[in-house]
């Protein structure tokens, strides 16, 4: 006997329409990205903004807003693997309702309204907390390095720079005087009226080149002056004189050409060039409850921050705070004192403590150490890593977000708090 199957017919024309909600299944993420921007997000800070009548209609905000955060929530970053998205996935159809920007008007409007964007993170965190997501009896803090959309290889030293300047300026020098006998060289076969003065591309791109040292040069020195302006002057009490002059940079110090305000940071395979992201996480459903990015390596001015933060977001204040040895020192352990807050911070040496290793030695810092060894394995510290790890990993692993789109640390702060309300949108949606 014959097996049958089931029928494929490609040429068959739908009766009916289909609906976009019938394009994924009822409980699938789109529905519920969609629907929650269309009914519980206020977005009059980016409608605003559109009081021109005149010309063609712009695409649904709430629409381009949507398909933002969906593709933030399934892995989806650029704009043109938006835009693609939109032509080929069933479920990027049910959000935009079959629109389809192309990749230049998502990307206009990501950089138009990213400030926009950036608070939409205090209405989720919000939305958390009336679904009681939210309890702040242990929130964990911890810092990964997310890579800056530039090259580490494109940073160049001071002392680099110095040696270099000259040695460009001399070599463009050769180069001018070479293209200038070839010009004269040219009018006398071709005339005066041929034009024979174009310059070079190679002199043109060594002469960029110059110019974006020169400017790197420029802005590290006017750095090294601002800082030494804010420090208190000091009396010269003898003894070895220092090696570079006061606000006069570093040789060591660096500056990337595509990204000056990324820092080279170790991470955990080797050196990057990137930023320093922040969370804080709620240890009852892993929602995040502050978030910071900044352009220093060490973690330990922003655990003030985050939970300052955390009070602000919230309006309470954390029962508990674990946070690993890049937090600790006598300040910071002081301040968790002060807030009334229960601190679990590991003390672990470190060869090279930003500030020192006295920093993490004092009557606060031994208090706590006797407060993790009481504890044991079973000290409330061990919550830390189950916390708050998971949620990098979900994003950096899970959801495929390795470097920053963006250039600049105003720009990528604004991307990280995106990527941070994705997160907790995709807890709000398990929850739901």
């Amino acid at each position: 006997m014959k097996k049958t199957f089931r029928p494929w017919q490609v040429d068959q024309s739908l009766l009916l329409p289909p609906s976009v909600h019938e394009f994924v299944p009822a409980d699938h993420p789109a529905h519920f990205v969609r629907d929650l921007v269309r009914e519980q997000l206020d977005l009059s800070s980016i409608v605003s903004s559109y009081d021109e009548a005149r010309g063609h209609p712009p695409y649904d905000p709430w629409m381009m807003t949507a398909l933002l955060l969906y593709g933030y929530s399934r892995g989806v970053y650029s704009s043109r693997r938006l835009a693609q998205a939109c032509a080929e996935r069933v479920d990027f159809m049910a959000v935009t309702a079959l629109n389809q920007p192309d990749f230049r008007t998502i990307s206009d409007f990501r950089k138009r309204h990213l400030k926009a964007l950036e608070g939409l993170f205090s209405q989720v965190l919000r939305l958390c907390q009336q679904a009681g997501l939210v309890k702040l009896g242990h929130v964990a803090l911890d810092g990964t390095k997310i890579k800056a959309n530039a090259s580490k290889h494109k940073a160049m030293s001071y002392g680099r720079m110095k040696n270099k300047e000259v040695d460009l300026a001399a070599e463009v020098a050769g180069w001018l005087e070479a293209a200038e006998a070839a010009d004269r060289a040219e009018d006398a076969v071709h005339g005066p009226d041929q034009r024979g003065d174009e310059m070079p591309g190679w002199v043109a791109d060594k002469r960029k080149r110059l110019e974006k040292i020169r400017e790197a040069k420029a802005a590290l020195e006017a750095e090294a002056q601002a800082e030494e302006k804010a420090k208190r002057p000091k009396k010269y009490r003898g003894g070895r004189k220092p090696k570079t002059p006061p606000g006069t940079p570093k040789d060591k110090a660096q500056r990337n050409f595509t990204d000056p305000e990324s820092r080279i940071m170790k991470g955990r395979d080797g050196f990057l060039q990137g930023y320093n992201a922040q969370a804080a996480v709620d240890g009852a459903h892993q929602i995040i409850v502050a978030q910071s990015l900044t352009d220093n390596a060490s973690d330990q001015k922003e655990l003030v921050a985050l939970v300052d933060a955390i009070k602000a977001n919230t309006g309470r204040k954390p029962r508990e705070v674990s946070a690993d040895s890049g937090y600790c020192s006598e300040a910071n352990l002081e301040a968790l004192e002060q807030r009334r807050i229960r601190g679990y911070v590991a003390t672990g040496r470190q060869k090279k403590a930003d500030g020192g290793e006295n920093k993490k030695q004092g009557p606060q810092a031994e208090a706590m150490r006797q407060r993790l060894r009481r504890g044991g394995h079973r000290s409330r510290y061990r919550l830390r890593k189950q916390i708050v790890e998971p949620v990098f990993g979900q994003i950096k692993q899970a959801r495929g977000f390795r470097q920053f789109l963006m250039r600049g640390i105003e720009k990528t702060r604004a991307e990280w708090t995106l990527l941070c309300t994705v997160h907790n949108i995709l807890k709000l949606a398990k929850a739901a």
